[in-house]
């Protein structure tokens, strides 16, 4: 295909199903946290494909940024969106140095994403530790092995590792990695996006003040 044909062809790919829903911006509730909520309950009741997961995005120490999608592991009402991950992957390493990241649903189904900004920190210990024994035991296996991220040079190298891993944690069901980490992301800004075909997107932005949430329609 040539360059040519592969933008007709990106132009003419449809982008929002045919309806989409409403978003009546000055009925919307004061926290952002509770609009959130009603859309998280609105996608699962109309059948959208995963959608607790999000695209977490981070940068090093030069502000070199990096993406990758995992599953929202819950929401606080104090405005905190939590991840977990291995404090030694890619992630871990960069809210070492960098604890600031960006959130992101996005559920093409309803045109609606949701976008979160804040600061970063650990949710302790304990939390982390039920976190990770809440996880699948092959989860849990693969997150013991503890190499995430690193070159694969052998395929058999990964089955003897995850064989390894399962049996320890036979002999041990309460172990925890000591890396596996529950992040909690305090947002500083939430925004709300909902799409409309005449392009007249409808965005509602939610700011973190000292005592209260702030709300700003935006321009598309």
């Amino acid at each position: 295909m040539s360059a040519e044909g592969m933008r007709e062809l990106l132009r003419a790919l449809p982008v929002f199903p045919e309806r989409l829903p409403e978003f009546d911006t000055s009925a919307a509730p004061a926290e952002p946290v509770v609009l959130f909520l009603w859309w998280l309950r609105e996608a699962v009741e109309t059948g959208v494909l995963g959608p607790h997961a999000m695209t977490l995005s981070t940068a090093d120490a030069e502000g070199r940024p990096a993406s990758r999608v995992l599953i929202c592991k819950d929401v606080g009402d104090d405005g905190r969106w939590y991840f977990a991950s291995s404090a030694n992957s890619l992630k871990g390493r960069h809210l070492a140095v960098n604890p600031s990241a960006a959130l992101t649903f996005y559920w093409p189904a309803l045109g609606r994403q949701i976008r979160i900004r804040g600061s970063v920190a650990p949710a302790g210990e304990t939390a982390s530790a039920a976190d990770f024994l809440a996880r699948h035991p092959d989860s849990r296996a693969e997150a013991l092995i503890g190499r995430q991220s690193e070159v694969l040079d052998d395929p058999a190298d990964l089955d003897e590792a995850s064989a390894r891993a399962q049996a320890m944690i036979a002999a041990d069901p309460g172990l925890v990695a000591p890396s596996w980490t529950l992040y909690a992301v305090t947002a500083g800004d939430v925004e709300f996006w909902q799409a409309g075909h005449d392009r007249r997107h409808i965005r509602l932005r939610y700011e973190r003040g000292e005592d209260a949430w702030t709300r700003h329609r935006l321009w598309p």
